[in-house]
């Protein structure tokens, strides 16, 4: 392994940065980037990985959003019930 001009350790001529959790707390912007532009990024505890870094894809995640016509006409509960429905309610049928 090779160390890198920010303290981190990759591997020569690789794209895969491992860090350690203390780099990684005071490098989090740049190895967010890293990451964003490509490159894989290891947190290690000591020397044990503990966590990759990995980009969420953008635009798949929506919240919130549903298709008016996915959902359906719903019921309409301030239309009156008819008299066999109203019964089964009140419990004399």
């Amino acid at each position: 392994m090779t160390s890198a001009p920010d303290g981190a350790a990759g591997h020569a001529g690789s794209s895969m940065r491992n860090v350690t959790i203390h780099v990684a707390k005071t490098q989090l912007s740049r190895l967010i980037e890293a990451v964003l532009s490509g490159e894989d990024v290891v947190i290690s505890k000591g020397d044990k990985p503990v966590v990759r870094l990995v980009p969420i894809p953008q635009g798949q995640f929506v919240f919130g959003v549903v298709e008016p016509e996915a959902l359906g006409a719903g019921p309409d509960f301030l239309s009156p019930m008819d008299e066999d429905e109203l019964a089964a309610w009140e419990g004399r049928r």
